[in-house]
């Protein structure tokens, strides 16, 4: 591959998925402080207010596997640019929304080009760094995620306060043009002329069980019990279309999933250990915001000014933990560490109601961003370096597919349990009683102890992690059960029927036999050299020889 040979050339072919990094998840939390004034000038309710950033997760995680398989089929770059082409449109359309329908179904188009940019910015870098060079720049990629995870709602607030709401959705389109500038004229990868065969059925099955999973955990206690007929009937479509998914990703030929991806660990443990990252993520951004605001009363500025220890210790764990693991090459105990930071950061936040002092919320706070910053790339960068780069694209995509899919569930279901326990029509602040005030602020509390609950998986998936250190140079790697095989290889390397690199070169034992065919050559053409010169000497002179090795005979 003909990579960037300095620090600031990789830099600069990075800068732009950055750019469109930061733009996308920027999009999915700017309207976290925004929400309440949106909802109380478009009338919306605590369902709608869920589901503003619901649809827009909902279609990011459904349709990131689908993107990271066209990676691996399809010119990298120019997916990229398509996927941010059809934000700014999601974006456009989202702010001249004119009720709270409008804005669920365009913040859909929205996701739809937040997936394909989170999903291929993770591949792109793949396919640009070495496992070991990925650990370097992971930090900043960190650094990135978390300034649009969580200065999102500082922004919102502001733009709120001032322009208006509409702007949420506006700022984002210069910024997502930029992006596509800054793209055009860095970023430079191989392209690989491939016979296409895209699993459309695969596709379309992952997609619809995965939607049907999170439809259901939004409305059931809602809109109907937990367990009734219609709970029946998402819960049995769910498992009809996952079970079709299995059986057709089996068969296929290039599957949006592969499933011997699962045959790995490392790589498993890493992918279940981001689910609750994503819940924690999303969760804690999401619904600060709205307990800031109402249960303390505070303006949307300020509020987003408060959850400011939470980008302060993500930005900084994510940025230092990248450069130590690019020095030593491991990076096991920063995931140990990171996963207990982000349980004991949530088991506190578990603790607060409608009076809690602020500056111990922000030490819970700047917790939960350690946990965050040290487990969310990390995760993502122990799958890479467990794969090659035949599968980088569906490994990559898969891990953000999880990790967003644990984001839209835990926002879905800790969004019903806040809707369960504070029955309010409005979110105005002015017009709130202090009762209500005090019900969504001691209702908060049950919604981080959830989520503190899901993330003790995340320190069991990385506890059991086989730390594999990271490589040097871009291998392609043979999955084997719990560990896995490199063998290093050139991008113009032969590749097979599927577009994985095969090694052509001569096995051992043929290489002996080439030795010894040759060495017997050698030996034959040496004895009638000698027989000829024997011939040409005086009569009674003579050459004495060796006698020839049995085995070169």
């Amino acid at each position: 591959m003909s990579r960037p040979s300095s620090h600031r050339e990789i830099l600069e072919a990075l800068s732009g998925i950055w750019v469109a990094l930061l733009v996308a998840i920027l999009s999915s939390t700017i309207v976290s402080n925004a929400l309440p004034t949106i909802l109380a000038e478009l009338k919306g309710t605590q369902t709608q207010y869920t589901w503003v950033i619901t649809s827009m997760l909902l279609a990011s995680t459904a349709s990131t596997p689908l993107w990271g398989k066209l990676a691996d089929l399809f010119d990298k770059k120019r997916l990229l640019q398509s996927a941010i082409v059809l934000f700014v449109i999601g974006s456009v359309l989202s702010g001249f929304s004119q009720n709270m329908e409008q804005l669920i179904g365009f913040r859909v188009v929205q996701g739809l080009g937040m997936g394909g940019v989170q999903a291929l910015g993770q591949v792109v870098v793949g396919a640009l760094l070495s496992p070991r060079e990925r650990g370097r720049y992971s930090g900043y990629t960190g650094m990135v995620i978390s300034a649009g995870t969580v200065g999102g709602p500082l922004v919102g607030g502001f733009l709120v306060d001032w322009p208006g709401w509409r702007w949420c959705f506006f700022v984002c389109v210069p910024l997502a043009l930029v992006a596509l500038a800054v793209l055009h004229k860095t970023l430079h990868l191989p392209v690989r002329k491939q016979h296409v065969k895209i699993d459309y059925l695969g596709a379309t099955l992952i997609t619809g069980g995965v939607s049907l999973v999170l439809m259901w955990v939004s409305f059931a206690g809602k809109d109907f019990a937990w367990i009734s007929r219609e709970s029946a009937l998402f819960v049995g479509g769910a498992l009809i279309a996952i079970i079709g998914a299995y059986f057709v990703e089996r068969r296929a030929s290039a599957p949006v999933i592969p499933l011997h991806l699962f045959k790995n660990r490392t790589v498993v443990l890493a992918m279940l250990g981001g689910v609750a990252v994503g819940t924690a993520m999303f969760g804690a951004s999401v619904f600060m915001g709205q307990y800031f605001q109402i249960a303390r009363g505070f303006s949307p500025t300020k509020a987003g000014l408060l959850t400011v220890p939470l980008v302060l210790g993500l930005s900084i764990s994510s940025t230092v933990s990248g450069q130590l693991i690019a020095k030593s090459g491991r990076w096991k105990s920063f995931l140990v560490w990171g996963a207990f930071s982000l349980v004991a950061g949530l088991a506190l936040l578990g603790t607060i109601d409608h009076r809690t002092n602020l500056v111990l919320m922000g030490a819970y706070l700047a917790l939960v961003g350690v946990g965050v910053g040290l487990t969310m790339q990390n995760l993502v960068l122990a799958v890479q370096n467990g794969v090659g780069m035949a599968d980088l694209g569906a490994a990559s995509s898969t891990a953000t597919f999880l990790r967003s899919l644990g984001g839209t569930a835990g926002v879905s279901v800790l969004g019903a349990v806040l809707a369960a326990q504070v029955s309010t029509k409005t979110l105005d602040r002015g017009s709130l009683s202090p009762v209500v005030r005090d019900s969504y602020g001691d209702a908060m509390g049950e919604l981080f102890l959830i989520a503190a609950g899901l993330a003790v998986f995340t320190v069991i998936a990385v506890l059991l992690i086989k730390e594999q250190p990271l490589r040097d140079s871009v291998e392609d790697v043979t999955p084997s059960g719990s560990g896995a095989q490199t063998v290093a290889t050139e991008l113009d390397s032969p590749v097979d029927t599927e577009q994985r690199i095969v090694d052509n070169s001569t096995p051992a034992v043929d290489k002996l036999l080439v030795l010894s065919s040759d060495a017997g050559q050698d030996v034959a053409a040496r004895s009638a050299a000698l027989r000829s010169t024997q011939n040409s000497l005086p009569s009674g002179s003579r050459i004495v020889t060796q006698p020839v090795p049995s085995g070169l005979r």
